[in-house]
């Protein structure tokens, strides 16, 4: 994008809503998103810093007047400078506390909708970090009434850490030493030091302690920059304009900080047990949360994300089936191909089919999707065998129909109709037989249209025969025999040939399961590691949380949240468990379906076994030796058959 766009705007109503053209632009992005969004009181320079974290000296909008600049949120999309494949999407929002604004919930919507699109919340404000900097941001004690995580839980706020981004406070036009108790601090430990709570329970104290403990107990990370004055007062209202000769050193020093750290630091947006979040699946959460809370609801985390992943799903066994079906339409141009090609080639796009579901499907906890694609895959499959059965067909009677031009054109003028013209039959035909072998190249219809070939010209070698009155009828007797043991033969090459493509059929399903399960078991391992990574980040903040109170003297509050962090660890070993179960009956479910398949396909095996055991053997006594005719050569029978 070479400017921001409008993502969230207010429509006539006054309900926001989201733009289709923002969405457009998300949905072509496929990379993993960082989504870094500034919040704070209007003007006090929050399109300034976005600006240069895209890398620009202009791009959203600094308004030069007290009024509002910005309206709703807007979106920059631009590549990740340090994170190659990523995609650093930044989020320009309305500032707070804007007089103009009819809503008095508006500006919670707004930080609401900040938080749930983010991974870096960086929260803009101007002078100190002081308790009426903090009191203007009642917005994160609202989270509660906006923000949900399950739908049939009452308190849940204790979940939040896992779901919210990394905070950070940048603290514009700061002139104060920092110095607490006259000794020189960090910047993070001057932030601490505001967020420190004040002992007691009165209604005063919990008022002050309110938005600090919520800031304390949501946000997994939190980290803070202040920023000198950048210029003279005169020119602040120029700042894109400005030179960078024009602007202080520390500013521009404390500036590039704060984009090595947002660029080093803030992670991949990511939803609950680590799904990595794309441009299309952002553009498509933020619908979602817009509609929810355009219609006066709630957003529930876990609903939004059972209804995206119902999107996502659908949408990649779309994409699968379509990177199968691509692939086998270019290999069909090649039809008609030996079955082992076929299937090498089906083994392989359907390894690709599956990894693209894997990658972007998740709370797919039934294994529907995967299950969908198999049999998806393997409808297509039957279909492109049918259609390199019947190219194959095709081909081999193009084949017999150009090597028995010359006989049929020799039955039509009756060459054959002399004394010892089924000599000259038959040796035309075995010369057709041998040539067909040779140009068909074991195509899987082979065998099958020489059997239909062989049957159709029984009834013409029949009539040869018995015309032919250079034969005795013992001879002919014999004849009739050769051909019936020719078809007879014939029939055989033809039911072995089913039964060895019958073989590398049970072979591909045996390889193509293996393939699926060990997919499926490293998506699985991947799921339960992010699951219990985010249980773990959650957990530490939580711990590190205790400590800080306990270091502050507040035991009591400290002795609360170790049984909340008991009941947190239980949570989530339970959960743990349970994804660990469902994967186990996804994994049963799988060999369940290969074993039914792999069954039938046997059945069918033992079947054609069966069949071809039961069909009449060649006789051994040498007159059977004509059996061998069109493999070994017509002539040696014909001249034995002359001396009987």
């Amino acid at each position: 994008m070479d400017k921001p766009v409008c993502l969230i705007d207010t429509a006539s109503d006054g309900k926001l809503c989201v733009q289709q053209s923002a969405l457009q632009v998300l949905e072509q992005i496929q990379q993993p998103v960082v989504v870094v969004a500034v919040v704070g009181l209007y003007r006090t320079g929050k399109s300034y810093l976005m600006n240069r974290l895209a890398g620009k000296q202009t791009g959203f909008a600094l308004g030069s007047t007290i009024e509002s600049k910005t309206k709703g949120i807007w979106m920059w999309c631009v590549p990740h400078p340090t994170k190659p494949g990523t995609t650093l999407v930044l989020l320009d929002t309305e500032g707070l506390g804007d007089v103009d604004k009819g809503d008095p919930k508006h500006d919670t919507k707004i930080f609401s909708l900040s938080v749930l699109l983010s991974s870096t919340l960086v929260l803009n404000s101007q002078g100190t970090i002081d308790n009426r900097a903090i009191e203007e941001l009642q917005y994160v004690t609202e989270l509660t009434e906006y923000i949900k995580i399950k739908s049939d839980e009452d308190e849940e706020d204790s979940e939040f850490v896992k779901f919210f981004p990394s905070f950070i406070w940048a603290v514009r036009d700061f002139t104060l030493e920092q110095k607490i108790n006259g000794n020189y601090v960090t910047e993070d430990e001057y932030l601490e030091f505001a967020l420190k709570l004040k002992p007691g329970s009165s209604r005063t104290v919990n008022e002050f302690n309110l938005p600090r403990q919520c800031i304390r107990n949501y946000f997994p990370s939190r980290k803070c920059f202040t920023f000198p004055f950048p210029t003279a007062p005169e020119k602040v209202s120029h700042l894109e304009s400005l030179d960078p000769a024009d602007l202080s050193p520390d500013f521009q020093e404390v500036t590039q900080r704060f984009c090595n750290f947002v660029y080093d630091r803030s992670e991949v947006k990511k939803l609950k047990d680590g799904y990595t979040v794309t441009g299309r699946v952002l553009g498509q959460f933020a619908k979602t949360y817009v509609d929810t809370l355009s219609s006066g609801e709630v957003p529930f985390l876990e609903n939004a994300v059972m209804a995206m992943a119902l999107i996502e799903n659908e949408a990649a066994l779309k994409e699968g089936l379509e990177v199968y079906q691509s692939g086998m339409e270019k290999l069909k141009k090649s039809f008609p191909l030996e079955l082992k090609e076929v299937s090498a080639e089906h083994q392989s796009l359907s390894r690709t089919a599956t990894q693209v579901l894997m990658k972007r499907c998740f709370k797919d906890s039934e294994g529907m999707y995967l299950k969908s694609l198999e049999e998806g895959i393997n409808n297509l499959f039957h279909g492109y065998l049918c259609q390199n059965e019947e190219a194959s067909k095709k081909r081999c009677e193009n084949i017999l129909s150009s090597l028995s031009a010359t006989m049929t054109e020799k039955l039509k003028k009756g060459s054959y109709a002399i004394p010892g013209g089924y000599l000259l039959f038959s040796q035309d035909l075995e010369d057709i037989v041998k040539n067909y072998k040779i140009q068909a190249n074991n195509g899987v219809k082979a065998e099958d249209t020489l059997e239909v070939f062989l049957k159709q010209k029984s009834v013409e070698s029949n009539a040869v025969l018995q015309a032919d009155n250079k034969l005795t009828e013992k001879e002919k007797k014999l004849m009739e025999e050769r051909e019936k043991a020719i078809l007879l033969a014939q029939e055989i090459n033809t039911k072995e040939q089913k039964q060895r493509q019958l073989e590398e059929k049970i072979e591909t399903e045996r390889r193509s399961n293996e393939e699926r399960m060990r997919q499926m078991k490293e998506k699985m391992d991947e799921e339960l590691r992010l699951q219990r990574e985010e249980a773990e980040r959650a957990t530490d903040s939580k711990l590190r949380e205790q400590a800080a109170l306990m270091e502050k003297g507040f035991k009591e509050k400290a002795d609360r949240m170790s049984q909340e962090i008991e009941e947190f660890r239980r949570k989530n070993k339970n959960a743990e468990k349970e994804s660990q179960k469902l994967f186990e009956k996804m994994i049963a479910n799988m060999n369940k379906r290969h074993a039914e398949t792999m069954n039938m396909l046997q059945k069918q095996h033992s079947e054609q076994m069966e069949a071809i055991r039961n069909m009449p053997k060649p006789s051994s006594d040498p007159f059977a030796l004509v059996l061998n005719l069109l493999v070994k050569g017509l002539t040696i029978f014909a001249s034995g058959s002359r001396r009987c």
